[in-house]
């Protein structure tokens, strides 16, 4: 649920003080950003299975699998 997702990653950057966490901060915020998107949400929307007269049109699970198919992700 992204809308989750979004309250933990703000929660977690109150935490982040230290000056050596900036960047961590930093990098937090661009994600939340990305989360709040419209191209993202659109995306959150195409990854649902749709009912259809002839059957179910499937997607791959999530955007994490879509990422993990256009950027590579290590292989167990």
């Amino acid at each position: 649920d992204t809308d989750r997702a979004l309250v933990l990653l703000e929660e977690y950057c109150k935490k982040l003080r230290k000056p050596e966490e900036q960047q961590l901060k930093k990098a937090i915020r661009k994600v939340m950003g990305i989360f709040k998107s419209s191209l993202f949400q659109a995306l959150l929307g195409s990854f649902t299975k749709k009912p259809m007269r002839y059957g179910t049109t499937s997607y791959p699970s999530s955007p994490a699998a879509l990422a993990c198919d256009v950027l590579g992700c290590p292989k167990d």
